[in-house]
């Protein structure tokens, strides 16, 4: 009997596309692993289409630039415009996960993270970490930045093709393979 494809969904806000890039590169490792299907949802202009993809996903990763020590007003808005779904528990028992970016090392990530943590649990949802050790603290090394909660990546003031570095990229990468891999075995 063939496994059914899981679906994984990284819902997202992004200003100046830093953030958008990461979130590619979840998708990207997640689409790695056999049987998943990953894709990207910006919460801009949601729209019946990207509800219906949210609403049959089988996890959901929010992630957010980090303003002011919160996610943006648009992605604040996006979990606002939840509330139907909240109410209806439609979101309960499905498994999700969380990354914040900024353009510090700290720059109140955690904060971000914690925010979209609650957010989850409000929804009844499942919650995945990153369980990955910290290889060490320069640009070049996985989970540089030691967390644990959810992906934390930093951003320079650069182009977006030049950040963040290729750590943390690739430890988003290694966050999207990981997280198709936990679809596997919970369902």
């Amino acid at each position: 009997m063939a496994q059914r494809v899981k679906r994984l969904c990284v819902v997202y806000h992004s200003a100046y596309g830093h953030t958008a890039r990461v979130a590619q590169a979840i998708v990207d490792g997640a689409n790695e692993v056999a049987d998943v299907d990953a894709s990207l949802v910006s919460v801009e202009h949601m729209d019946h289409y990207k509800w219906e993809l949210l609403d049959q996903a089988d996890l959901l990763v929010f992630g957010s630039p980090t303003y002011m020590g919160s996610v943006t007003g648009q992605f604040k808005l996006f979990m606002d415009a939840t509330s139907s779904r909240w109410m209806a528990r439609a979101w309960s028992g499905k498994l999700a996960a969380g990354f914040a970016n900024s353009g510090g090392l700290s720059g109140d990530k955690l904060s971000v993270l914690q925010q979209i943590n609650l957010f989850a649990m409000q929804h009844g949802m499942l919650w995945s970490g990153l369980p990955l050790m910290s290889q060490g603290h320069a640009p070049s090394d996985l989970n540089r930045l030691a967390s644990f909660l959810g992906l934390m990546t930093q951003s320079d003031n650069l182009p977006v093709a030049q950040t963040p570095p290729d750590g943390d990229m690739a430890t988003a990468r290694w966050f999207g393979q990981h997280l198709a891999q936990l679809m596997h075995r919970f369902y």
